[in-house]
């Protein structure tokens, strides 16, 4: 059975990868933490590992699994390159963590992207069996694609850690988000610019998770 948590979006380019490597530059020092990207499609244009190798300056990424061409949807990526992506597969990339290891794993796209014709991103995270903490944007329509993707986490008996709002604070939407969904907004992150490893590290010195909610509600 593994720790950690696991960072899921309301939408694709939501800012999940961001989000994960704050979680790296919070909890450091709190315990061993390390980063994994089960899926990366478009690998030719994005690779999020890198990235939060970058801004979390940190070389725990376990950067194994499933990587392919193609900004589209594992599935549909997948069958482009001939292969088929199962949860049995990925599971199988999670080796070397010892004991201790708190996972922080970024999913591709939302809660129920398909891997295949069968398995979603959710089977996934049933499989992992993590707390789930779901980046979704601050802006007009949130509120839908949050409470939704709330619901769907609790329909499968998925533990919902919390919710980041990425964007302008909108503090009406955050307390939609909170009163209808009943789940707690950890934090409201900006969009930076410029988005560097300073940038982020006095962002979360300053804003992330200041009570330490996720550590003991996922990392501990």
């Amino acid at each position: 059975m593994q720790r950690g948590i696991f960072v899921t979006g309301t939408d694709t380019n939501v800012g999940k990868t961001v989000l994960s490597a704050a979680l790296m530059v919070r909890y450091r020092g709190e315990a061993p933490l390390k980063y994994w990207k089960p899926v990366q499609t478009g690998i030719e244009h994005d690779d999020d590992a890198r990235e939060v190798a970058r801004l979390a300056g940190m070389p725990a990424i376990h950067d194994q699994g499933v990587r392919l061409p193609h900004p589209v949807s594992p599935h549909l990526a997948a069958r482009l390159a001939g292969t088929r992506i199962t949860v049995r597969s990925l599971l199988e990339h999670i080796n070397g963590g010892g004991d201790d290891t708190r996972w922080i794993v970024e999913g591709a796209g939302g809660v129920l992207v398909p891997l295949n014709e069968r398995e979603t991103m959710a089977d996934l995270m049933c499989a992992l069996d993590l707390p789930v903490l779901v980046a979704a944007r601050s802006t007009l329509g949130t509120i839908n694609h949050t409470l939704m993707t709330v619901e769907a986490l609790r329909r499968r008996r998925l533990r919902v850690a919390g919710v980041v709002m990425v964007g302008d604070a909108n503090d009406e939407n955050r307390l939609a988000i909170e009163t209808y969904g009943a789940a707690e907004v950890i934090a409201q992150m900006p969009r930076f610019d410029p988005l560097t490893p300073d940038a982020l590290e006095r962002w979360v010195h300053a804003e992330f998770d200041r009570s330490g909610v996720l550590f003991v509600g996922g990392l501990r």
